[in-house]
């Protein structure tokens, strides 16, 4: 159990004993045969005025978010995260910013005032950026020109998480200039073997990269990397890339991507992961909680040119809200792509119909 946890229970027990009357909040079991990973705190945030006592969250919450308002919660304890769908300046996304005489924000113009808005903002960047990035408007060979930066800096954007089917569209050179511009704007990245560590107020938050498309994860290895850096941060997060396309279910894919999306999930957070960030299936699709973790197993599309049909144009911006290092709030914002390069935030009754979809999806998932 997270210590973060145990102090709310502890504080719980002791409101309960000095009041009788008052109902306490209900535990979350723990399973037994796959102990939690023993956290080493690196931070100890300010106590809050009055202990607090949060129910974990439950798919319900996501869906019709309840009020935290009254939990009297210490603001300086609060963290974002915001994460998005893939992110891919290639093809005639880069087409699009060249007409437009290389207005490299275009993409983000609609969404920046969201995506800057977090303490943290995660991306999958799904092309390698390289000077010598020819004009493309077909085919799978992916490249984004070095100025896409810009528009990673204009959207808040903190880490790029790098394993993907396209990044190395270019060879390692491409990868490797690719992590040069990312260093030079400031943006840090994470791979299978490279975390990046972003502290946020004294709070350490972890994230790596795991890629499961065109290969079969190495599970020992994986495992091993998430606990080795489980001791080192607050919250650890790892960005996957898996799963069949344009389904709205996690499954599999023959001959592409052999791993079961469910079961690396599940094994993610029994290693010590607290989120799971999932792309690459270029649709929206279910979420779910298990254990201590939270799983959202693709946010479909963000800045991508598949124009071609309605699902593929949806996205999902996910906030994920901290109270220390527990998670106590989801919010999605559903967004379409216009103009083959730019994600605009949906409304009304078309914004409503994508979290519903996302909840049946969720409820499919969870079965009876």
């Amino acid at each position: 159990m997270r210590t973060a946890r145990t102090v709310i229970v502890a504080a719980c027990l002791l409101a309960i004993a000095a009041c009788a009357e008052e109902a306490s909040a209900p535990t979350e079991e723990q399973d037994s045969a796959t102990p939690t990973p023993t956290r080493v705190r690196t931070a100890t945030p300010s106590p809050s005025p009055t202990p607090f006592a949060i129910r974990p969250l439950a798919i319900g919450d996501v869906f019709a978010p309840r009020d935290l308002t009254q939990y009297n919660l210490d603001p300086a304890r609060l963290r974002t995260v915001i994460a998005t769908g893939d992110v891919i300046p290639a093809r005639y996304t880069d087409f699009t910013i060249r007409n437009l005489g290389d207005d490299f924000l275009y993409p983000v113009r609609a969404t920046s005032d969201i995506t800057a808005a977090a303490d943290i903002t995660v991306i999958n960047l799904e092309a390698p950026l390289v000077e010598h990035c020819p004009v493309h408007v077909d085919g799978f060979t992916f490249c984004g020109r070095p100025g896409f930066v810009a528009a990673l800096q204009e959207a808040g954007v903190d880490v790029a998480t790098l394993e993907n089917n396209h990044i190395g569209n270019y060879g390692k050179p491409g990868i490797d200039e690719t992590v040069r511009h990312l260093e030079a704007g400031a943006i840090k990245w994470a791979d299978r073997d490279t975390a990046a560590i972003v502290d946020v107020r004294g709070l350490k938050f972890g994230f790596l990269g795991v890629g499961a498309v065109g290969e079969v994860v190495d599970r020992d290895g994986m495992a091993a990397q998430i606990k080795a850096l489980r001791p080192q941060v607050d919250v650890l997060a790892v960005g996957v890339h898996w799963g069949a396309e344009y389904v709205s279910l996690p499954q599999s894919a023959g001959g592409v991507a052999l791993d079961n999306p469910v079961e690396l999930a599940h094994l993610m957070v029994d290693s010590g992961a607290d989120l799971v960030i999932g792309n690459h299936p270029h649709w929206v699709q279910a979420v779910e909680v298990h254990k201590d973790g939270y799983i959202a197993y693709a946010h479909g599309n963000f800045i991508f040119d598949q124009m071609w049909s309605y699902e593929t144009r949806v996205g999902v911006i996910g906030k994920y809200t901290f109270y220390d290092d527990v998670l106590i709030g989801v919010e999605y914002t559903p967004t379409l792509i216009e103009n083959y390069a730019q994600p605009v935030p949906m409304q009304g009754a078309e914004r409503q119909a994508v979290l519903d979809g996302m909840k049946a999806a969720s409820e499919e998932l969870a079965g009876p």
